[in-house]
């Protein structure tokens, strides 16, 4: 067993004493058939101490019962008040050493948070949210600050934001500078600020891209309180409602490969096994940008071919698509005629021949009907139903009752939003933090949706 031990230790522990090698060895060996390690690490001694008040040292060592591992430090690190400079940490084999490196403010009381970067280096059990605490002053302090953060397009949670507390701020100061204290939003969205002394606070909510701690683009998600927190023995909690002002546009990525050009205009339809939804228009997609389209060459007929008139063709904004818009019959047998000259790309490809797309129309028993029902919704806030596909509205509906019903809803499982539009424009804005506009709200209802075709569908939601 000794010799065992030293070769695991020769290929991969090097240590300066023989007695610290073979006690570590029997830990970082552990024999095979034991039983699994599910303990995290426990901190045995603190020098100074937790909770060390009139505290006047730069260098802090923690001590742990078992190996640990030191991971993303800097990423899991909050130090609040926030120094100009973060700590120095180091780890070594049973312990955590912290180099202070800014001076210290009089009668203040520190926590330093490590979050989820310590680690048994064994089997990686995690020692959540180790708060190291310290005072300054002759006491610490225990106020507390708690509330939620909810994205406000979805009414879900993000539990990668931050939330800021700022004294003494003006409008521009989240903009500008590091705040004073912060905290990490949990699971659930719930975060809770503690060990604050009593004051007023600006407090903020980010999603911190860059790191620097501030609110430094409107591709940020971020939110804010219109008044400024009271911190007391008798806080109120907060709801933040966060957003994005300006939604990340997607990287493009394109290829080197060397490709053989194409000598035709190729395209593909929104048509599903040759069948068209009585709901939505027909699109066709191309795969480069359309530099002109000839609608007296793209006729909708019966099969018959006769032009149904009521048809309208429309090229959408990405110049890609093509949309046919008409007010479907159910179970009805079409055709649809591309002409060789009805398109043509900016580099003057067409359309090899001419094209005849035949289809039918969905029937009314490819749907289902959906009744839904609400309590405690306020109509006057123009409320919306969203349809989602991921994170894109596939259909809404406005809601003139507590009651809404649709007897032709494509057959799945929908997660479903309802949105307070206030602006009852048809979409959901942003906030604006220079104008102090709050965002509107959405909620994502409870448990996705389920409709069965040709089925009546019910379901009734408390809000």
């Amino acid at each position: 067993m000794k010799k065992f031990c030293l070769s695991i230790f020769i290929v991969g522990v090097l240590c300066q004493f023989t007695s610290i090698l073979i006690s570590g060895c029997a830990q970082i060996g552990m024999p095979s058939g034991g039983p699994k390690d599910t303990s995290a690490p426990m901190l045995v001694k603190a020098s100074p101490q937790i909770n060390q008040i009139n505290f006047n040292s730069n260098k802090i060592v923690l001590t742990f019962d078992e190996f640990i591992d030191l991971q993303d430090v800097q990423s899991n690190l909050l130090v609040s008040p926030v120094p100009n400079q973060n700590p120095v940490i180091s780890g070594g084999l049973k312990s955590i050493t912290i180099k202070l490196k800014d001076t210290l403010l009089p009668n203040t009381t520190y926590s330093i948070n490590f979050g989820n970067s310590i680690k048994d280096i064994n089997e990686g059990n995690i020692y959540k949210n180790l708060c190291y605490l310290f005072s300054t002053g002759s006491s610490i302090d225990s106020l507390t600050c708690t509330g939620k953060v909810v994205l406000a397009e979805s009414g879900k949670v993000d539990s990668t934001l931050l939330v800021l507390l700022y004294r003494n701020a003006v409008d521009s100061s989240v903009k500008t500078r590091k705040p004073n204290y912060i905290a990490r939003v949990n699971g659930d969205g719930t975060f809770n600020f503690k060990n604050l002394p009593a004051d007023e606070f600006n407090i903020y909510a980010l999603k911190d891209n860059d790191g620097n701690k501030m609110y430094s683009s409107k591709k940020e998600i971020f939110a804010f309180n219109n008044d400024r927190i009271i911190v007391s023995n008798k806080t109120d909690s907060v709801l933040l409602f966060a957003y994005a002002e300006t939604k990340e546009t997607p990287i493009q990525t394109s290829s080197n490969d060397k490709k053989t050009a194409p000598t035709k205009l190729q395209y593909s339809s929104s048509l599903v096994n040759q069948k068209q939804d009585l709901l939505e228009p027909l699109i066709l997609s191309f795969t480069s940008k359309l530099k002109s389209i000839n609608t007296d060459s793209i006729i909708l007929t019966d099969t018959n071919y006769h032009a149904i008139s009521s048809t309208s063709i429309n090229l959408d904004s990405t110049s890609k698509k093509i949309i046919i818009s008409n007010a479907w019959s159910k179970e009805t047998m079409l055709c649809l005629i591309l002409f060789k000259n009805a398109f043509k790309d900016s580099m003057g490809l067409t359309l090899s021949k001419t094209d005849t797309i035949r289809f039918t129309t969905n029937s009314t028993a490819d749907y289902g009907s959906l009744k839904l029902s609400f309590k405690n919704i306020d109509l006057s806030k123009y409320p919306l139903l969203q349809f989602m596909e991921g994170d894109v509205v596939r259909w809404k509906f406005k809601l003139e009752s507590t009651e809404w019903f649709n007897k032709l809803i494509l057959p799945g499982e929908y997660e479903v939003r309802l949105l307070y539009d206030e602006n009852n424009n048809g979409q959901w804005d942003p906030g604006d933090y220079l104008r102090k506009l709050q965002p509107e709200k959405a909620i994502t209802l409870p448990q996705r949706i389920s409709v069965k075709a040709d089925w009546d569908n019910e379901r009734s939601f408390i809000l």
